[in-house]
């Protein structure tokens, strides 16, 4: 059966850029910047499922820490 999505929790890289882990699944890429990411995670995502089981969509979920100094 083929997944309708997959979801990857993306934060801002300590050394620049973005890094992308798949929610349940062993699925971890970077990319320099958004466009690259995306294409990164693309080719991730297509490496780590068959032909027939590739999910329909990619979400992309960014996740930002900010602290505010009070």
């Amino acid at each position: 059966m083929r997944p309708a999505e997959i979801i990857f929790q993306v934060t801002e890289s300590p050394e620049g850029g973005y890094d992308a882990k798949a929610l349940g699944h062993s699925i971890f890429t970077q990319g320099e910047d958004w466009k690259d990411l995306k294409a990164m995670v693309k080719d991730a995502v297509l490496c780590h499922f068959d032909k027939d089981s590739v999910p329909r969509v990619i979400r992309l979920h960014l996740v930002r820490e900010e602290a505010i100094a009070v």
